[in-house]
């Protein structure tokens, strides 16, 4: 992939350009993929940011921009959004998650973009269609050595295909690098302060912003927190432990014992690890990695479960269409065999943050302390640990993010007990590593991916007082 490539009008098709205090060319934005192009309330327009920003006079990329503008009278200026992954396109996200943030659009411009690598600003594709679908015959929880020699074959390919795509660009998409073009996209749309909603790995992306630019903080929410004190295998623990604690909430619900319900399922798994089961297409069947990641997309949604028990009945009677419905969701991948690019970028870029590189041997010395915090997720992501960035191209640059802001304004970060993703004790972590004064805790004792837009009231309304009005909560509310 050509870095300079012309992306000035990425996202944009032609009109007369909208005129912004920054000097940016705004216009009517475009169909991608095969979405249809959002409303005319939405315009894009690219910025060009340096490529390296240790050279910010060198070369450049462009980065796509969505806005719609503020509704009211009363402007407060631009609320930037960021979805998570990291690998998650805010241009194409932004309208969808709109009306769940309409009160906001009041007082803010709603405002997204694609990160570098991601989407319209240079995404990153480390492997095509068909070799994305060859890999789900690797077997990514290894029991012999061929299993485990193909699985880091696997492994090493697809770094090397991100390099071959991404060039110059693969050392240069961290996440540090992404809050310094926050800074220039708040320049640029004329705020005196950042005023930021990050939501999952957004909400590292923001502490990692406030740490640089403390000053420069305005009204920030962080809502589903990534615990800035975890490393790469920290980090896996930590989903490990959080997706068993949902999967425990499900089994509940459905008047199962946790113990006996999860058991049932990793019997389930190690069946179908020694057989794929048939999924109602002759071309593929229902692998084991699959299986997990089918099974993990509905925890995200409590409104999903219905789905997970017909999808788990089906695999009981040996048919993994279901499941591999479920799979090819999380996959991006449409039913003519295409498949969406956010975990190549999520993989670039968290393998840019990590520095940690776990062996095959370190791996194995933890499997069971993985399988104890989860007999069903725990070995896909004990070994996940030495996959993810196994002989990558380039070097990682820190175990854990620097999130401290001492002298910034207060940042409301927003934690879910039963969230599956980023366990509730991240956003207690994150607070206190944002610093006393700055980092200001609300709780929700509920379930799912988030919590605002989730159905709590209490939850919704704090965080709309503090946004729109500059209400802070008192630090260690509750809602239930």
């Amino acid at each position: 992939m050509a870095v300079a490539s012309a992306l000035l009008a990425a996202g944009c098709s032609g009109g007369s350009p909208d005129d912004d205090r920054g000097g940016l060319s705004w216009g009517r934005c475009k169909a991608t993929g095969d979405a249809p192009a959002p409303s005319s309330d939405w315009q894009c327009a690219t910025l060009k940011v340096p490529l390296d920003w240790s050279k910010p006079d060198g070369e450049t990329i462009g980065l796509a921009l969505i806005r719609a503008k503020a509704r009211g009278d009363d402007r407060a200026g631009s609320l930037l959004f960021n979805f998570g992954g990291p690998g998650a396109s805010g241009v194409s996200m932004m309208p969808s998650y709109a009306p769940t943030v309409s009160r906001l659009r009041e007082r803010y411009d709603l405002v997204s973009w694609d990160p570098r690598g991601v989407g319209a600003s240079e995404g990153v594709r480390c492997r095509g269609d068909k070799e994305i679908q060859a890999a789900e015959s690797v077997d990514v929880t290894p029991d012999t050595p061929a299993e485990e020699k193909a699985f880091f074959q696997d492994a090493a390919d697809f770094g090397k295909g991100c390099q071959k795509d991404a060039g110059k660009l693969m050392a240069h998409v961290s996440t540090a690098d992404s809050a310094r073009d926050m800074d220039r996209i708040r320049e640029v749309l004329g705020d005196e302060k950042m005023h930021y909603f990050g939501i999952s790995y957004g909400t590292e992306l923001g502490g990692t912003y406030a740490h640089l630019f403390p000053k420069n903080v305005g009204r920030m929410t962080l809502d589903a927190v990534v615990d800035p004190g975890a490393d790469a295998v920290g980090h896996a623990r930590n989903q490990a432990r959080g997706f068993q604690r949902a999967l425990d909430g499900y089994l509940k619900s459905t008047g199962q014992d946790p113990a006996e319900g999860s058991r049932k399922i990793a019997d389930l798994l190690r069946r179908i690890d020694s057989r794929p089961l048939p999924a109602g297409t002759p071309e593929r069947k229902l692998t084991q990695t699959l299986a997990v990641t089918g099974i993990i997309l509905p925890l995200y949604s409590k409104d999903s479960w219905p789905t997970l028990t017909s999808a788990l009945d089906a695999a009981q009677r040996g048919d993994g269409s279901e499941l591999l419905t479920l799979a090819d969701g999380y996959n991006e991948r449409d039913p003519s065999g295409r498949y969406g690019t956010t975990t190549h970028a999520q993989r670039v870029i968290s393998c840019l943050d990590d520095r940690q590189r776990p062996t095959a041997a370190t791996t194995r010395k933890l499997l069971p302390q993985f399988e104890k915090i989860s007999p069903v997720f725990g070995t896909f992501l004990g070994w996940d640990t030495a996959g993810w960035c196994h002989d990558w191209p380039v070097p990682g640059q820190h175990d854990t993010p620097e999130v401290s802001a001492p002298g910034a304004a207060p940042v409301l970060v927003v934690g879910n007990t039963g969230d599956p993703a980023t366990p509730y004790e991240g956003a207690r972590r994150m607070a206190d590593e944002l610093g006393k004064g700055v980092g200001v805790m609300l709780t929700w004792r509920g379930e799912g991916h988030g919590a605002y837009g989730s159905g709590s009231d209490c939850v919704d309304s704090t965080v709309d007082a503090y946004l729109l009005d500059g209400s802070v909560p008192k630090d260690g509310k509750v809602c239930s």
